[in-house]
């Protein structure tokens, strides 16, 4: 599947919290440390901004990490991203501080309530002119279920089909109200049409939900759906639902076979291939000289520390690393018996040539904890520029997630040294193209979806 985008897209990568996605990030002695204030936000958004880049949304979980040996407590000596803000406030921080940058924020489908979720996103669109996106998620761990009134956290393709309802009560939802339902007649005295607001009235397997809804259809019609499924049920559920699609790619090979598999997949939906954006996660750590990248690079690298990726593995796969020994082989039962994120079991089993690696293989070869989880970018803004024009015009990926090592140098760095010389190329715009996210992402305006089927 080639890519037919002349222009790549961008979005940040960022965390309300401690830390960014890198755990070591709090402690560069060049980040800031004041990750409780609006204006900490508001400094990163004006930033990406102002690099034009698309859209910046906040990855999120429900819990701290606190299954390594079942306390939370080595994660928050260690800063292992302890603070979590809820991002939808953090978002419409950032917005009040811009008018063309994307804002996007991370809710579950597996502990929050499809018409809650709808309101949070279609009211935060209408505050900041349909600038948001909706990145969804089923969430990780017992951790999260049991901050949320249950024991268990439910098993991987369970969460998806009750995600795949989810969507379906929220979409119908946005899309109860007609576009010119609003008629604001004071003459007549007729605030709306009724004829031209429909009551959902959904009852499923999972949810019921009645309406209707009490939010028009937004400025961009409805928010933009984001996802980062990776497994095979995740990738069948983005091929259904997702407008851009968050991957992780170890190596750029790894990462054509994937766009192609995914490319292909959304076809099979019978959608548009086109229609949907697929961007990795990377960092991307420039210099003025090579020397001054390796420099920076080697500072960045020296903040991590072993905890923070054993803390990091026991949270993403809700399994407690600190309760085997690190070079017992996993049993088949145990890896099937893992809920969390089984891309990380795919890519430590790949990278390591071990159907049953270790808790040592996973520390190794997933990287979870290190700068080196996601492919680096790291040079001249010359060199780097090569790097990504190559991913994007070789049919891997449609644009980039970048996370910064740390903030504000990590993507300030970015918009003083890269995005000039992307946008010298032709690669990378030099404008916004219009007020919405869906304008700038190159997406129309979606039709109404028929929840009736």
């Amino acid at each position: 599947m080639a890519n037919r985008r002349n222009e790549m897209i961008l979005v940040g990568f960022l965390q309300a919290q401690n830390c960014t996605n890198y755990v070591g990030a709090w402690r560069h002695p060049e980040a800031m440390g004041d990750f409780l204030t609006a204006e900490y936000y508001q400094r990163i958004a004006r930033t990406l901004e102002d690099a034009r880049f698309h859209l910046a949304f906040f990855d999120d979980r429900l819990a701290m990490p606190d299954i390594y040996n079942d306390d939370a407590a080595a994660a928050i000596e260690a800063g292992v991203r302890v603070v979590k803000l809820a991002p939808a406030a953090v978002v419409m921080a950032m917005g009040l501080a811009t008018r063309n940058l994307g804002l996007g924020c991370t809710y579950s489908t597996t502990y929050y309530e499809p018409f809650h979720v709808a309101r949070e996103f279609a009211t935060m669109d209408y505050m900041l002119g349909g600038r948001v996106a909706w990145n969804v998620v089923t969430s990780l761990n017992s951790s999260e279920a049991r901050n949320f009134s249950q024991m268990e956290h439910p098993a991987h393709d369970l969460r998806y089909d009750k995600a795949d309802e989810f969507m379906e009560v929220v979409l119908g939802h946005w899309d109860t109200w007609a576009d010119d339902a609003i008629t604001l007649d004071k003459a007549s005295e007729q605030f709306a049409d009724a004829s031209k607001v429909a009551a959902l009235d959904h009852a499923g397997t999972y949810f019921r939900s009645r309406g209707p809804f009490t939010v028009p259809r937004t400025p961009q019609g409805r928010p933009v759906i984001m996802q980062a499924g990776q497994s095979g049920r995740g990738q069948a559920f983005a091929a259904r639902w997702a407008e851009l699609v968050f991957a992780v790619y170890p190596t750029k090979e790894r990462g054509q076979q994937a766009y192609a598999a995914l490319k292909a997949t959304i076809a099979e939906a019978g959608r548009d291939p086109d229609d949907v954006a697929v961007a990795p996660a990377v960092y991307v750590i420039p210099g003025e000289t090579k020397q001054m990248a390796a420099d920076r690079l080697g500072l960045i690298e020296a903040q991590a520390r072993p905890v923070d990726g054993i803390a990091l593995l026991s949270e993403a796969l809700n399994f407690d690393f600190g309760s085997k020994p690190a070079d017992e082989p996993f049993t088949d039962d145990e890896l099937a018996s893992i809920s969390g994120l089984r891309a990380i079991i795919d890519r430590v089993t790949t990278a390591s040539g071990k159907s049953n690696p270790t808790p040592a293989d996973f520390v190794t070869y997933s990287k979870r904890g290190t700068i080196r989880d996601f492919p680096v970018f790291s040079g001249t803004p010359t060199e780097i520029a090569d790097e990504m024009e190559d991913w994007f015009k070789s049919s891997t990926c449609d644009g980039f997630v970048v996370a910064a090592p740390y903030v504000p140098g990590g993507y300030e760095d970015v918009a003083r040294l890269v995005v000039p010389e992307l946008q010298k190329r032709g690669v990378f715009r030099k404008q916004y193209r219009g007020p919405t996210l869906r304008e700038n992402l190159g997406l129309g305006r979606p039709e109404r979806y028929d929840w009736r089927g």
